[in-house]
């Protein structure tokens, strides 16, 4: 299977059909149930964020998502034409997790999770444009 490429408009209504591609492929790749529930928890949060907060505006924007596979690794590109956000650049929650949870700032746990949850990160603006590219090492289900 060649590398699938999404275009989805800044709607959360798309996060379905996003979930739908996803579960395609890794079915196509014979991806274990846990990797693809990893993947899609982290992809889920990516896109999520990036419709909710992205845009200065309320037009319709793109926003390019790319699916990989190739040595036992699975690998997702999310391109959008947001506001500069470097995603690597957020400090970790991990103190604020030790604190009792009224002391706790809001936000930054879905971040935690697609750091937790994949193994390679990498961020670049290029063209006015956030790509984010995330990497995850993958096991094959059993038949």
């Amino acid at each position: 299977m060649e590398d699938v490429v999404l275009h989805l408009r800044n709607d959360t209504a798309e996060l379905e059909r996003l979930a739908a591609e996803l579960a395609r492929f890794g079915s196509a790749h014979g991806l274990s149930e846990r990797d693809l529930f990893q993947v899609t928890l982290a992809l889920d949060e990516v896109v999520t964020n990036v419709i909710s907060y992205a845009f200065d505006d309320a037009a319709e924007h793109e926003i390019a998502v790319r699916l990989r596979f190739a040595a036992g690794e699975i690998e997702v590109e999310v391109e959008d034409d947001g506001r500069a956000f470097d995603p690597l650049a957020v400090p970790p929650v991990d103190a604020q997790l030790e604190r009792p949870i009224e002391e706790r700032e809001a936000g930054g746990l879905g971040l935690h999770l697609v750091r937790r949850t994949m193994d390679g990160l990498e961020y670049r603006r290029e063209m006015g444009k956030n790509v984010l590219t995330m990497r995850k090492r993958v096991s094959r289900r059993m038949s």
